[in-house]
């Protein structure tokens, strides 16, 4: 591809593939979203595969939910076992204060 030997100009900003173009241009394989480039020396326009700001922005909230969602779990479930394991000692004080 000329664009990793040339400098190149981005005629179209990074987009998502169509169907038509998933099975046409082999750039929007990796990621599914292309962008259009000219090459500056051999004036050819070609396809680059690109990666998505929003979507990047996207998986990353994605990420961030899921991690405090089980981060919240988590913490309930200990705060649920410290209420049983407090219990079962205030039960097993006070069998020993009865059996006195």
């Amino acid at each position: 591809p000329c664009w990793r030997v040339e400098q190149f100009v981005v005629a179209q900003e990074c987009t998502r593939c169509s169907g038509f173009e998933m099975k046409t241009i082999p750039a929007c394989g990796p990621t599914g979203f292309i962008e259009k480039i000219n090459c500056a020396s051999s004036q050819r326009d070609e396809y680059k595969s690109c990666r998505s700001a929003a979507l990047e922005a996207q998986r990353f909230w994605h990420f961030v939910g899921s991690a405090l969602g089980v981060a919240a779990a988590a913490a309930a479930l200990v705060v649920l076992r410290q209420r049983v394991l407090d219990r079962r000692a205030l039960e097993k004080v006070r069998k020993q204060i009865e059996s006195i």
